[in-house]
Protein backbone atom coordinates (compact mmCIF):
# COMPACT_ATOMS: atom_id res chain seq x y z
CA UNK A 1 0.00 0.00 0.00
CA UNK A 2 1.39 3.37 -1.03
CA UNK A 3 0.82 6.37 0.91
CA UNK A 4 -1.67 9.39 -0.21
CA UNK A 5 1.24 11.45 -0.57
CA UNK A 6 3.53 9.47 -2.00
CA UNK A 7 0.53 8.62 -4.54
CA UNK A 8 0.60 12.51 -4.83
CA UNK A 9 3.48 12.69 -5.91
CA UNK A 10 3.91 9.92 -8.03
CA UNK A 11 1.17 11.14 -10.42
CA UNK A 12 2.79 14.53 -10.17
CA UNK A 13 5.54 12.96 -12.07
CA UNK A 14 3.74 11.19 -14.55
CA UNK A 15 1.88 14.04 -15.55
CA UNK A 16 5.22 15.73 -16.28
CA UNK A 17 6.87 13.23 -18.05
CA UNK A 18 3.92 13.36 -20.30
CA UNK A 19 3.60 17.11 -20.83
CA UNK A 20 7.78 16.80 -21.68
CA UNK A 21 7.16 14.04 -24.23
CA UNK A 22 4.21 15.93 -25.86
CA UNK A 23 6.49 18.75 -26.15
CA UNK A 24 9.30 16.79 -27.45
CA UNK A 25 6.97 15.30 -30.10
CA UNK A 26 6.26 18.64 -31.46
CA UNK A 27 9.74 20.43 -30.95
CA UNK A 28 10.42 16.88 -33.29
CA UNK A 29 7.90 18.23 -36.17
CA UNK A 30 8.55 21.75 -35.77
CA UNK A 31 12.16 21.36 -36.15
CA UNK A 32 11.38 18.67 -39.43
CA UNK A 33 9.46 21.27 -40.89
CA UNK A 34 12.26 24.27 -39.98
CA UNK A 35 14.84 21.88 -41.33
CA UNK A 36 12.89 21.80 -44.75
CA UNK A 37 12.03 18.04 -44.31
CA UNK A 38 8.69 18.61 -44.67
CA UNK A 39 7.08 17.52 -48.40
CA UNK A 40 6.98 20.96 -50.66
CA UNK A 41 3.38 21.55 -51.18
CA UNK A 42 2.50 20.98 -54.59
CA UNK A 43 1.88 24.25 -57.10
CA UNK A 44 -1.98 24.87 -57.72
CA UNK A 45 -3.22 22.77 -60.81
CA UNK A 46 -2.92 25.46 -63.66
CA UNK A 47 -6.35 26.05 -65.21
CA UNK A 48 -6.85 24.11 -68.71
CA UNK A 49 -5.81 26.15 -71.70
CA UNK A 50 -8.54 26.05 -74.53
CA UNK A 51 -6.61 25.47 -77.84
CA UNK A 52 -9.66 26.20 -79.61
CA UNK A 53 -9.52 29.34 -78.36
CA UNK A 54 -6.27 29.85 -78.88
CA UNK A 55 -6.64 28.75 -82.90
CA UNK A 56 -9.39 31.22 -83.44
CA UNK A 57 -6.36 34.09 -81.62
CA UNK A 58 -4.11 32.77 -84.21
CA UNK A 59 -6.64 33.05 -87.47
CA UNK A 60 -8.12 36.64 -86.51
CA UNK A 61 -4.18 37.60 -87.05
CA UNK A 62 -3.75 35.49 -90.41
CA UNK A 63 -7.61 37.15 -91.56
CA UNK A 64 -5.35 40.52 -91.51
CA UNK A 65 -3.27 39.20 -94.46
CA UNK A 66 0.99 39.45 -94.17
CA UNK A 67 1.45 42.00 -90.68
CA UNK A 68 4.83 43.47 -92.46
CA UNK A 69 6.16 47.08 -91.38
CA UNK A 70 4.21 50.32 -92.77
CA UNK A 71 1.38 48.20 -94.10
CA UNK A 72 -1.89 48.47 -93.44
CA UNK A 73 -2.47 45.09 -92.19
CA UNK A 74 0.36 45.64 -89.30
CA UNK A 75 -1.86 49.01 -88.41
CA UNK A 76 -5.18 47.33 -88.07
CA UNK A 77 -3.46 43.95 -85.92
CA UNK A 78 -1.76 45.84 -83.81
CA UNK A 79 -4.71 47.89 -83.52
CA UNK A 80 -6.38 44.62 -82.60
CA UNK A 81 -3.42 43.08 -80.52
CA UNK A 82 -3.86 45.88 -78.20
CA UNK A 83 -7.86 46.16 -77.42
CA UNK A 84 -7.70 42.40 -77.44
CA UNK A 85 -5.15 42.43 -74.49
CA UNK A 86 -6.83 45.65 -72.89
CA UNK A 87 -9.79 43.12 -72.16
CA UNK A 88 -7.66 40.73 -70.26
CA UNK A 89 -4.32 42.73 -68.78
CA UNK A 90 -3.95 45.11 -65.54
CA UNK A 91 -2.20 47.53 -68.01
CA UNK A 92 -0.92 47.72 -71.87
CA UNK A 93 1.61 49.44 -73.35
CA UNK A 94 2.29 50.13 -76.99
CA UNK A 95 5.79 50.97 -77.29
CA UNK A 96 6.19 52.46 -81.09
CA UNK A 97 9.51 52.91 -82.42
CA UNK A 98 11.36 53.61 -85.59
CA UNK A 99 14.58 51.66 -86.99
CA UNK A 100 16.04 51.17 -89.83
CA UNK A 101 16.33 48.16 -92.07
CA UNK A 102 18.93 46.49 -93.51
CA UNK A 103 18.12 47.48 -96.78
CA UNK A 104 17.80 51.15 -95.62
CA UNK A 105 14.34 51.41 -95.17
CA UNK A 106 12.88 53.22 -92.17
CA UNK A 107 10.57 51.20 -90.37
CA UNK A 108 7.56 51.98 -88.01
CA UNK A 109 7.54 49.33 -85.53
CA UNK A 110 4.73 48.58 -82.24
CA UNK A 111 5.80 46.31 -79.26
CA UNK A 112 2.80 45.04 -77.65
CA UNK A 113 3.65 45.06 -73.35
CA UNK A 114 1.04 43.80 -71.28
CA UNK A 115 1.37 42.91 -67.69
CA UNK A 116 -0.79 41.13 -65.02
CA UNK A 117 0.15 42.40 -61.36
CA UNK A 118 2.32 45.35 -62.29
CA UNK A 119 3.27 46.23 -58.69
CA UNK A 120 4.68 42.56 -58.20
CA UNK A 121 8.57 42.35 -57.73
CA UNK A 122 8.32 38.53 -58.96
CA UNK A 123 8.14 38.50 -62.22
CA UNK A 124 7.84 36.27 -65.37
CA UNK A 125 8.28 37.35 -68.78
CA UNK A 126 6.56 35.49 -72.13
CA UNK A 127 7.34 36.66 -75.64
CA UNK A 128 6.46 36.38 -79.31
CA UNK A 129 6.87 38.28 -82.68
CA UNK A 130 3.67 39.23 -84.28
CA UNK A 131 5.27 40.53 -87.67
CA UNK A 132 5.25 38.24 -90.47
CA UNK A 133 8.10 37.84 -93.28
CA UNK A 134 7.76 40.31 -96.11
CA UNK A 135 9.10 37.45 -98.48
CA UNK A 136 8.81 34.16 -99.25
CA UNK A 137 12.58 34.03 -99.48
CA UNK A 138 12.71 30.28 -99.02
CA UNK A 139 9.66 29.29 -101.17
CA UNK A 140 10.43 28.29 -105.02
CA UNK A 141 7.51 30.73 -106.37
CA UNK A 142 6.69 34.23 -105.87
CA UNK A 143 9.96 34.48 -103.57
CA UNK A 144 9.56 38.30 -103.33
CA UNK A 145 5.87 38.25 -101.80
CA UNK A 146 5.24 38.65 -98.26
CA UNK A 147 3.80 35.34 -96.23
CA UNK A 148 1.07 34.48 -94.40
CA UNK A 149 3.03 33.89 -91.57
CA UNK A 150 0.53 31.42 -89.42
CA UNK A 151 3.22 29.61 -87.57
CA UNK A 152 6.03 31.95 -87.99
CA UNK A 153 4.95 34.62 -85.48
CA UNK A 154 1.03 34.37 -85.17
CA UNK A 155 0.99 30.35 -83.23
CA UNK A 156 3.58 31.95 -80.52
CA UNK A 157 1.12 35.27 -80.23
CA UNK A 158 -2.40 33.28 -80.15
CA UNK A 159 -0.79 30.94 -77.31
CA UNK A 160 0.04 33.95 -75.38
CA UNK A 161 -3.48 35.46 -76.03
CA UNK A 162 -5.35 32.68 -74.38
CA UNK A 163 -2.84 32.48 -71.79
CA UNK A 164 -3.72 36.14 -71.23
CA UNK A 165 -7.33 35.02 -71.15
CA UNK A 166 -7.33 32.60 -68.81
CA UNK A 167 -4.73 34.65 -66.14
CA UNK A 168 -7.43 37.25 -65.90
CA UNK A 169 -9.89 34.74 -64.90
CA UNK A 170 -7.71 32.65 -62.42
CA UNK A 171 -5.91 35.76 -61.08
CA UNK A 172 -2.59 34.29 -59.75
CA UNK A 173 -0.73 36.30 -56.98
CA UNK A 174 2.24 36.47 -59.43
CA UNK A 175 3.41 39.00 -61.75
CA UNK A 176 3.45 38.18 -65.49
CA UNK A 177 4.96 40.20 -68.42
CA UNK A 178 3.54 39.58 -71.97
CA UNK A 179 5.48 40.85 -75.25
CA UNK A 180 4.42 41.11 -78.94
CA UNK A 181 7.55 41.87 -80.34
CA UNK A 182 7.42 43.84 -84.01
CA UNK A 183 9.90 43.74 -86.95
CA UNK A 184 11.26 40.38 -86.27
CA UNK A 185 11.30 38.92 -89.11
CA UNK A 186 12.54 41.93 -91.52
CA UNK A 187 16.12 40.30 -91.76
CA UNK A 188 18.08 40.42 -94.90
CA UNK A 189 17.70 36.71 -96.77
CA UNK A 190 20.50 34.59 -97.00
CA UNK A 191 21.37 35.79 -100.24
CA UNK A 192 21.77 39.55 -99.80
CA UNK A 193 23.26 41.96 -101.22
CA UNK A 194 24.24 43.23 -97.81
CA UNK A 195 25.79 40.37 -96.21
CA UNK A 196 28.34 42.95 -93.80
CA UNK A 197 24.85 43.65 -92.13
CA UNK A 198 24.23 41.90 -88.64
CA UNK A 199 21.82 41.73 -86.04
CA UNK A 200 18.88 42.72 -89.43
CA UNK A 201 16.48 40.20 -87.77
CA UNK A 202 14.59 40.75 -84.24
CA UNK A 203 14.50 44.60 -84.38
CA UNK A 204 11.98 45.20 -81.99
CA UNK A 205 13.23 42.98 -79.58
CA UNK A 206 16.51 44.73 -80.25
CA UNK A 207 14.93 48.30 -79.40
CA UNK A 208 12.75 47.01 -76.54
CA UNK A 209 15.95 45.64 -74.66
CA UNK A 210 17.91 48.93 -75.20
CA UNK A 211 14.64 50.83 -74.05
CA UNK A 212 12.76 48.81 -71.68
CA UNK A 213 9.27 50.04 -71.07
CA UNK A 214 9.55 50.37 -67.32
CA UNK A 215 13.17 52.05 -65.88
CA UNK A 216 15.30 49.27 -64.55
CA UNK A 217 12.58 46.51 -65.52
CA UNK A 218 13.50 42.86 -64.47
CA UNK A 219 11.92 39.51 -64.79
CA UNK A 220 13.58 36.49 -63.29
CA UNK A 221 13.32 34.75 -66.18
CA UNK A 222 11.52 34.60 -69.55
CA UNK A 223 10.30 32.50 -72.18
CA UNK A 224 9.81 33.10 -76.17
CA UNK A 225 7.80 31.21 -78.63
CA UNK A 226 8.26 31.19 -82.03
CA UNK A 227 6.69 28.56 -84.44
CA UNK A 228 4.94 26.91 -81.67
CA UNK A 229 1.80 25.40 -83.85
CA UNK A 230 2.93 22.88 -86.61
CA UNK A 231 1.77 19.75 -86.46
CA UNK A 232 3.64 16.86 -84.20
CA UNK A 233 6.13 20.35 -83.11
CA UNK A 234 9.72 19.08 -81.50
CA UNK A 235 10.78 21.64 -79.34
CA UNK A 236 14.40 20.95 -78.32
CA UNK A 237 16.64 22.33 -76.39
CA UNK A 238 17.99 24.67 -78.23
CA UNK A 239 21.78 26.04 -78.05
CA UNK A 240 21.28 29.63 -77.00
CA UNK A 241 18.81 28.62 -74.15
CA UNK A 242 21.10 26.36 -72.96
CA UNK A 243 24.39 28.82 -73.08
CA UNK A 244 22.49 31.77 -71.54
CA UNK A 245 19.49 29.83 -68.92
CA UNK A 246 20.32 26.26 -68.64
CA UNK A 247 18.18 26.51 -65.45
CA UNK A 248 15.37 27.87 -66.89
CA UNK A 249 15.63 25.23 -69.82
CA UNK A 250 15.60 22.21 -67.25
CA UNK A 251 12.51 23.78 -65.28
CA UNK A 252 10.17 24.35 -68.32
CA UNK A 253 10.94 21.22 -69.71
CA UNK A 254 10.74 19.42 -66.85
CA UNK A 255 7.29 21.06 -66.14
CA UNK A 256 6.06 19.85 -69.67
CA UNK A 257 7.30 16.36 -68.80
CA UNK A 258 5.47 16.66 -65.72
CA UNK A 259 1.81 16.99 -67.06
CA UNK A 260 2.88 14.85 -69.64
CA UNK A 261 4.17 16.40 -72.67
CA UNK A 262 7.42 14.98 -73.13
CA UNK A 263 6.49 13.98 -76.66
CA UNK A 264 6.40 17.66 -77.63
CA UNK A 265 8.82 19.05 -75.25
CA UNK A 266 11.76 16.76 -76.22
CA UNK A 267 15.57 16.96 -74.02
CA UNK A 268 17.67 16.65 -77.34
CA UNK A 269 20.14 19.42 -77.36
CA UNK A 270 20.38 20.99 -80.15
CA UNK A 271 22.36 23.91 -82.21
CA UNK A 272 21.98 27.80 -80.97
CA UNK A 273 19.90 29.98 -82.99
CA UNK A 274 20.13 34.26 -82.97
CA UNK A 275 16.39 34.62 -81.80
CA UNK A 276 14.71 37.69 -79.98
CA UNK A 277 15.78 35.68 -76.91
CA UNK A 278 19.10 36.06 -78.01
CA UNK A 279 18.91 39.73 -77.57
CA UNK A 280 16.73 39.80 -74.46
CA UNK A 281 19.56 38.22 -72.77
CA UNK A 282 22.56 40.04 -74.13
CA UNK A 283 20.90 43.44 -73.51
CA UNK A 284 18.06 43.34 -70.76
CA UNK A 285 20.10 40.74 -68.95
CA UNK A 286 17.20 38.87 -68.58
CA UNK A 287 17.07 34.77 -68.75
CA UNK A 288 15.25 33.89 -71.56
CA UNK A 289 14.50 29.92 -73.24
CA UNK A 290 13.29 29.65 -76.82
CA UNK A 291 10.32 27.37 -77.35
CA UNK A 292 10.60 26.97 -80.90
CA UNK A 293 9.68 23.29 -83.44
CA UNK A 294 12.97 21.76 -84.21
CA UNK A 295 12.67 19.93 -87.94
CA UNK A 296 15.32 17.11 -87.76
CA UNK A 297 14.38 16.18 -91.60
CA UNK A 298 14.34 19.82 -92.86
CA UNK A 299 17.80 21.20 -93.98
CA UNK A 300 17.64 24.49 -92.13
CA UNK A 301 16.38 22.16 -88.97
CA UNK A 302 13.30 24.82 -88.68
CA UNK A 303 9.77 24.27 -89.30
CA UNK A 304 9.16 23.02 -93.17
CA UNK A 305 7.30 25.57 -93.96
CA UNK A 306 9.17 28.35 -92.76
CA UNK A 307 9.79 31.38 -94.96
CA UNK A 308 7.58 29.92 -97.66
CA UNK A 309 3.99 30.30 -99.00
CA UNK A 310 2.78 27.22 -97.37
CA UNK A 311 3.13 28.89 -93.92
CA UNK A 312 -0.73 29.41 -93.55
CA UNK A 313 -3.64 28.63 -91.35
CA UNK A 314 -4.44 24.92 -92.64
CA UNK A 315 -0.99 24.26 -91.37
CA UNK A 316 -1.92 25.15 -87.59
CA UNK A 317 -2.14 22.03 -85.14
CA UNK A 318 -4.27 22.85 -82.20
CA UNK A 319 -2.46 20.06 -80.17
CA UNK A 320 0.95 21.90 -80.37
CA UNK A 321 -0.87 24.74 -79.62
CA UNK A 322 -2.53 22.68 -76.34
CA UNK A 323 1.23 21.30 -75.14
CA UNK A 324 2.76 24.44 -75.71
CA UNK A 325 0.25 26.86 -73.63
CA UNK A 326 -0.73 24.06 -71.14
CA UNK A 327 3.04 24.27 -70.20
CA UNK A 328 3.36 28.10 -69.89
CA UNK A 329 0.60 28.17 -67.58
CA UNK A 330 1.76 25.68 -65.46
CA UNK A 331 5.41 27.65 -65.46
CA UNK A 332 3.40 30.46 -64.16
CA UNK A 333 1.45 28.38 -61.65
CA UNK A 334 4.31 26.95 -60.22
CA UNK A 335 5.71 30.22 -59.41
CA UNK A 336 3.27 29.89 -56.67
CA UNK A 337 4.89 27.68 -54.25
CA UNK A 338 8.65 29.07 -55.11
Amino acid sequence: MVPRGVKRSIKWIALCISFVVVSCNNDTKTNSSSTGNVVKPAAPTAPAFNSDSAFVYVKAQTDFGPRIPNSVSQSKCAAWLTETMKQFADTVIVQSFQTRGFDGKTLNGKNIISSFNPSKGNRVLLCSHWDSRPWADQDSVDKDKPIDGANDGASGVGVLIEVARQLSIAKPDVGVDIIFFDIEDYGQPEDSKFPEMDDSYCLGSQYWAKNLHTPNYFARYGILLDMVGGAHATYTQEGTSNRYAPAVVDMVWKTASDIGYSDYFVFDKTKPIIDDHYYVNQLAQIKMVDVIHYDFSSPSNFWKHWHTHGDTIDKIDKNSLKACGQTLLQVVFNELVN
